[in-house]
């Protein structure tokens, strides 16, 4: 790992792991970008910028400056100066005109990582595991007095490249950003692939690919949200490229709101992939002496398929992102009242599900919706945070103390960012909710949104939280939301600042979950969004694991999961077994498979445990003790996709692989039982191809290339939705 500037060439090389990136100043002032890919250990590539063939830099050319502007690889692209492509800023003045030209002035290299301000960010974890360097690139828009700090980080133990960028206005007059992407990457690939994650409630993040084509090809959200519809990630692959093979270059955003990334394909057949804050409803006032921090942009080139690129995002979120003290330790087995009861029950009816939990060796209770003010229904109580003691007699402590009594934790289901029109604290402050002025609100839920750019509100919204988990021993907490914004006004912003409203909110909803983790640094916190609308990296700051999707279908998991695992860590996945028929599909799924999935996770259940047979609560035991085994395998070991359901209708499997690869866990999904069909052969990944494997309860031992590159037999099974796990260690006796 390091960062170097080679003054004689005028080029700063990064490099990290494997992976290089290398910027250029071209014509003294440009910031162009150069490579971006494997190692080469070569100063001699800034000819790549092309800056000695037409149309030259203007220096050479001045009667061309346009066209360079619309050919140059640029680092850092701007509105209004020639460069007709997507741009990362669009600046106006407050004499209405637009358009911003950045400048080279100088550079520094820091040891570590700085953090960003009020953002979510990648940190050094210490030097001994993951130390790390930032180069700072000073740039200047004389004319405007804006300065630019472009910053680029990398750690010793990861090939990624973090990339943020921070405005300071430096002038005298205040200047208006009407767009501020982070980041941009030019490169040469004449033909490729786009993959991205999309989708919609209760099927999100399905792996999307479709040819790159002419022009610009986008993801996006404006809905308050990351999303369920789309996801801030972006992949352009080479033609071909696939699991184990091709090169890909991939953008993740950490970020919890709005958000723009986007392809596209120039006159010239070259690739400009942005990524940043979406632009629409954007404004941010940037007065004098005043600065703005964009969000990171994860940076991930992989010239081995998208395993590689997976295994680089998920060590590096786990070395370098995820703060929870949880990180390497087992998550409590736990169940939710919400698919037991739904809004029907009492003291009563939560023990009896605790009691027969704690028989099955179940580690916590989840009390879900419907425990405070005087909610019933989905309709009233949001922001009246206080027990309902008519449900649960002498509150919560009374509560928790019976279920510590059975051995079980507690954890408590909060949404705290939303308010009811029914509810006494809208009664008392209806301008605390989002509005636009002589619009009656929408409603979405039956609630609205509450406006966490003010103070007051964050303050309350936090000490209501607060006052819950300090009146008795709650270990977990999932924390929800339930809906997109509409009517995206505050009553105290003032006009100028409206347009800073998405971001405010988001900065407010980091502020909360800062300071919940400061005062209760044991707590377990599941970040979660009507299911998995907010399943981000900027999240994974905050909470160690976060909830997937509402649909917990087991056949319906397997391209969500799917989807998710490309990018995050399996011990960040949220998933439980639920009752069957399913809530939302009406599928009937084994329950061994539905166990077999989840443990692809976080692993609990969501069901009434008292009404099940007892032939499943005598499954529940066996796989609470299967997950127990491997979860630390699950939760730490690399990931491979061996098959894709949602590409071949037929079948689904991934492969776990610990780390030192003298162990691995293999589950295959018959989603659909054929007839006439031999044995499936699967070509396992990540082995030693050295050593010799014994598959548990077979006494059969293969070795490692075997396995790899002859493949194991899968037999076929009878029924649909079929399930089977198979673990392989290395045999020590021969």
């Amino acid at each position: 790992m390091g960062i170097e500037y080679l003054k004689a060439e005028g080029l700063f090389r990064l490099t990290a792991g494997d992976t290089e990136y290398v910027i250029g100043i071209a014509d003294g002032k440009y910031v162009g970008h150069v490579y971006f890919g494997k190692a080469i250990d070569d100063s001699r590539c800034g000819y790549l910028m092309r800056t000695e063939e037409p149309p030259f830099v203007p220096s050479r050319n001045p009667g061309e400056k346009g066209s360079f502007a619309d050919a140059f690889f640029w680092e850092y692209s701007t509105w209004g100066v020639g460069d007709y492509r997507e741009s990362c800023l669009n600046v106006r003045t407050a004499g209405g005109s637009r358009g911003c030209e950045l400048h080279y002035e100088g550079y520094r290299i820091l040891e570590g990582k700085p953090g960003l301000k009020g953002l979510p960010a990648t940190f050094c974890r210490d030097e001994e595991n993951g130390g790390g360097m930032t180069l700072e690139i000073f740039c200047r828009d004389q004319v405007l007095g804006l300065k630019a700090v472009l910053r680029y980080s990398v750690f010793e133990d990861s090939p990624a490249v973090i990339r943020s960028v921070e405005l300071i206005n430096e002038g005298q007059e205040t200047l208006y950003l009407e767009k501020v992407l982070t980041a941009c990457l030019d490169m040469d690939l004449e033909e490729g692939d786009l993959l991205t994650l999309g989708g919609s409630w209760a099927r999100e993040r399905h792996m999307i690919r479709r040819p790159l084509a002419f022009g610009k090809q986008l993801v996006s959200s404006f809905r308050g949200e990351s999303g369920h519809q789309d996801h801030p990630f972006l992949a352009v692959m080479e033609k071909g490229a696939g699991r184990e093979r091709g090169q890909v270059y991939a953008m993740h955003f950490v970020y919890s709101g709005n958000f723009m990334a986007e392809a596209e394909v120039s006159q010239f057949d070259n690739v400009r992939m942005v990524m940043g804050i979406h632009p629409e409803g954007f404004e941010w006032v940037l007065k004098p002496g005043v600065s703005f921090t964009a969000p990171e942009v994860v940076c991930v080139y992989s010239d081995q398929g998208l395993d590689k690129m997976t295994h680089i995002f998920h060590d590096l979120y786990r070395g370098h992102l995820i703060r929870s003290h949880y990180l390497h330790k087992k998550r409590p087995i736990l169940i939710n009242n919400w698919e037991a009861t739904y809004f029907d029950f009492d003291s009563g009816r939560l023990l009896e599900i605790a009691e027969e939990a704690a028989r099955r060796g179940i580690e916590m209770l989840v009390m879900d919706d419907g425990w405070f003010g005087k909610r019933e229904k989905p309709a009233g109580s949001l922001g009246d945070w206080t027990v309902n003691e008519e449900k649960l007699p002498g509150g919560l402590p009374r509560l928790v103390k019976e279920v510590e009594k059975l051995g079980l934790s507690f954890g408590i289901w909060f949404e705290p960012e939303m308010i009811s029109p029914d509810s006494d604290l809208y009664r008392a402050h209806p301008d605390w909710a989002m509005h636009l002025p002589g619009r009656e609100p929408v409603q979405s839920r039956a609630q609205y949104v509450l406006d966490l750019s003010r103070a007051e509100v964050v303050d309350y919204v936090y000490e209501s939280v607060a006052a819950i988990l300090r009146s008795a021993p709650v270990s977990y907490v999932k924390w929800d939301m339930n809906r997109q914004m509409t009517d995206v006004g505050s009553a105290v912003l003032g006009r100028e600042h409206q347009g800073e409203l998405f971001h405010r909110y988001i900065l407010g909803v980091y502020e909360l979950q800062e300071r919940l983790m400061k005062e209760f640094p044991d707590l377990l916190l599941e970040n979660c969004a009507s299911g998995g609308a907010r399943f981000d990296p900027g999240m994974l700051y905050y909470s160690p694991q976060i909830w997937c999707s509402d649909d917990t279908d087991a056949v319906e998991r397997l391209a969500i999961q799917e989807g998710t695992a490309l990018l995050y860590p399996l011990g960040a996945i949220g998933a439980h077994v639920s009752a069957c028929p399913n809530h939302i599909t009406g599928r009937m799924t084994p329950f061994r498979t539905r166990g077999h999935v989840a443990m692809a996770g976080t692993f609990g259940y969501e069901l009434d445990i008292t009404k099940l047979p007892e032939e499943e609560k005598q499954m529940i035991q066996n796989q609470v003790e299967t997950y127990h085994r491997f979860q630390p395998l699950v939760r730490e070991g690399d990931y491979y996709r061996i098959a894709s359901w949602a590409e071949n209708r037929r079948y689904d499997c991934w492969e776990v692989v610990s780390k030192d690869r003298r162990e691995a866990l293999v589950t295959f999904v018959q989603v659909l039982a054929e007839p006439n069909r031999h044995s499936r052969k699967l070509f396992l990944k990540g082995l030693d191809p050295e050593a010799e494997y014994c598959l548990e309860g077979s006494g059969r031992v293969y070795k490692g290339a075997l396995l790899m590159y002859g493949g194991f037999l899968v037999q076929p099974m009878k029924g649909d939705f079929m399930s089977q796990m198979y673990h392989f260690t290395v045999n020590y006796e021969r």
